[in-house]
């Protein structure tokens, strides 16, 4: 993954948010004017303090819900194969095994475990856990369950993930790991991910690009490149201009705050 701005400019657009609006009940403006253009192979956090509608443009984004205003459109029309969602929680079926929990995905559309058995043992590899396949989530540490369910939301190869804090949980060392495995599993399968989060930190160590949101109503405020080279290291983490970036990021976030207030 190159980090070169310009590079990343040209790269084609997978979808994009225009001057989008969503409110609830009448009057409750969880969003307003949001506009997003997403190039294939972003990592783009979106970072900001609670209510500042960060879900709510997952949501849109993923067909959950539909703006209020504006449009979100596809490069190329959106099919089925297009979307992987990892939520903040593992939300894994109890009572279905690892691989058959991979699987789901690919049941919903009709298709059987032996059709797609590959594919599910090929993103188990992924993220470490082939001999756990015939485990149940009882049996999974938390860092585990969350592997599982970032492999079923990459069974199928989507052209954009959109992930939902789904390290917030997590203790600091078992969420360091995890971000490390994120983008080596991004980088092997060449996908685009939208990550919410509340860390300056996560969002500057994963992303090319950091969305800054202010709440009430939710809006965007700042955009921030992050320029590092991929693949980052723990020396990234240790870097002169990592700790510049957090604290950039971290003035936005707090702008935001205030601007929220």
């Amino acid at each position: 993954m190159s980090s070169d701005p310009s590079f990343r400019s040209m790269r084609p657009k997978v979808l994009e948010m225009s001057g989008v609006d969503k409110t609830f009940n009448g009057d409750v403006v969880a969003l307003r004017n949001m506009s997003l253009r997403v190039n294939d192979g972003d990592f783009i956090s979106l970072l900001g303090p609670s209510g500042c509608g960060k879900s709510t443009a997952l949501r849109l984004i993923a067909g959950l819900s539909t703006p209020s205003a504006g449009r979100i459109t596809w490069s190329g029309g959106k099919s089925e194969n297009d979307l992987g969602v990892v939520f903040q929680e593992p939300t894994l079926m109890p009572w279905a095994t690892v691989a058959q929990n991979v699987w789901l995905p690919f049941r919903l559309r009709g298709q059987s475990y032996a059709s797609v058995r590959d594919e599910v043992l090929d993103a188990l590899r992924l993220v470490g856990l082939e001999k756990f396949l015939d485990a149940y989530p009882r049996e999974l540490s938390g860092g585990m369950k969350m592997r599982v369910s970032i492999a079923r939301a990459m069974v199928t190869k989507p052209r954009l993930i959109l992930m939902d804090e789904p390290f917030a949980a997590l203790d600091e060392i078992t969420r360091f790991r995890l971000n490390n495995d994120l983008l080596q599993l991004k980088a092997k399968i060449g996908c685009t991910v939208i990550f919410v989060t509340h860390s300056v930190f996560e969002s500057v160590f994963l992303s090319d690009r950091i969305v800054v949101m202010a709440a009430r109503p939710g809006r965007v405020i700042e955009e921030v490149q992050v320029d590092a080279p991929y693949p980052r290291h723990e020396e990234f983490r240790t870097s002169g201009e990592y700790a510049a970036l957090c604290r950039r990021a971290s003035e936005a976030l707090h702008q935001a705050m205030e601007d929220a207030a």
